[in-house]
């Protein structure tokens, strides 16, 4: 490749020389058509001549041959392969050979080809690049994964959770306490010291006195309660039944003229979810379950002749010490009993629950003001069941 460069270069100086000497020109053609003494001087200056054009073209081939490693590293620096992420071969540029750095002149040639980057280096490179790419992105896009797996989040501080202050308790506001009060306000205003019963005043005031039924509907005995609770509960439930079904019927002169002559069997009292008869809470609760004779003295008929209907409601503070002023009471009063010392002629109801009672003399003997023999006889009055107003 070296000689015929300087071929080239040589027969480019001559051809170059030669057009521009029109004197050695005509010497030369004048010593080609007539052999004349001059040839001999002709050669000499041309050989002259191409030894210094020779020298000249050695000297610029070997400053060539020093610049071409450093053309082909300037070269090798542009051919850089292009990011991965634009996904494209490198740019294309031309390499400059040997050749044509020498010749500089325009030889038509084929189209090179482009110089793949398909070497071990230039692909371990590209790999290098590919994986830079990729962490780069996904350090900025979160990454797509299951949702059932939760990617910790970079560079978030963690805050130490905040103390909850302690809430304030929210108490619940509980129901007023159940308590007899309006039954003992109707009673005092309804009914007299001596027990007659005002049944025209429950019917004007017949909201208040529906009112306290629901009271006692809506607050059934419970277990947890005392046995004096328990027990006014029921006396109070008994008398004010038997007024309620007095004033749903009235004007009527006597209980007994309701539900064919039994209105104490029939079931209509809701108390807790259960239905009661008159009967049912005092021959089913109050008689068996307390088993004290004093409750005949405190529960009313709605009769003449029963134990007087009590202006005040019972509770449990006031129900012990009640009860015995009530036998008292109805024991000595001379229009429910006649006690003598010869004679006794008392309530009906002191037959009719003897059981309760057990020995009748004994029994009035302790309320009684007047003692009774052992000897005396025992007499029952009649029975008066007009409507005690």
């Amino acid at each position: 490749m070296k000689n015929l460069a300087k071929y080239i270069c040589l027969l480019s100086l001559f051809l170059a020389v030669a057009c521009s000497n029109p004197d050695t020109t005509k010497e030369s053609k004048v010593a080609a058509a007539t052999t004349l003494p001059t040839e001999p001087i002709a050669k000499e200056r041309m050989a002259t001549t191409d030894a210094e054009t020779t020298m000249e073209a050695t000297v610029k081939e070997e400053e060539k041959i020093e610049k071409e490693p450093m053309a082909k590293k300037v070269i090798e620096k542009e051919v850089v392969p292009q990011k991965a992420s634009e996904k494209k071969l490198p740019t294309e540029k031309k390499m400059t050979t040997k050749k044509e750095t020498l010749s500089q002149q325009p030889i038509t040639t084929a189209p090179r080809k482009e110089k793949p980057l398909n070497t071990k280096k230039e692909a371990v490179d590209l790999e290098q690049v590919t994986e830079k790419e990729e962490t780069i992105i996904k350090e900025k896009e979160p990454a797509k994964r299951d949702a059932t797996v939760t990617t910790p989040k970079a560079n978030v501080p963690t805050t130490t959770p905040k103390t909850m202050e302690p809430k304030a308790e929210v108490v619940p506001i509980k129901p007023a306490a159940f308590s007899h009060d309006a039954w003992n306000t109707l009673a005092q205003k309804h009914i007299s010291s001596t027990g007659k019963v005002n049944y025209k005043g429950f019917q004007s005031d017949i909201a208040a006195f529906d009112a306290y039924l629901k009271s006692l509907a809506d607050n059934p005995v419970q277990d947890s309660w005392s046995r004096s609770k328990k027990m006014a509960y029921w006396i109070n439930a008994y008398n004010a039944f038997t007024i309620k079904l007095i004033v749903d019927n009235y004007p009527v002169k006597s209980i007994t003229d309701l539900d064919g002559g039994k209105p104490w069997d029939k079931k209509w009292i809701k108390l807790g979810g259960k239905t009661y008869s008159l009967n049912n809470i005092e021959h089913d609760i109050l008689r068996p379950q307390f088993k004290d004779a004093r409750i005949h003295f405190a529960v009313n008929c709605a009769a003449k002749s029963c134990p007087p209907v009590w202006n005040k409601a019972w509770t449990a503070q006031n129900l012990e010490g009640q009860l015995t002023r009530s036998a008292k009471s109805f024991i000595n009063n001379e229009k429910y009993n006649d006690i003598n010392s010869g004679k006794v002629a008392i309530s009906k109801i002191f037959d009719w629950y003897k059981e309760d009672f057990g020995n009748i003399t004994d029994y009035l003997n302790k309320y009684a003001t007047t003692k009774i023999n052992d000897n005396t006889s025992v007499n029952y009055k009649a029975y008066n069941w007009a409507l005690n107003e």
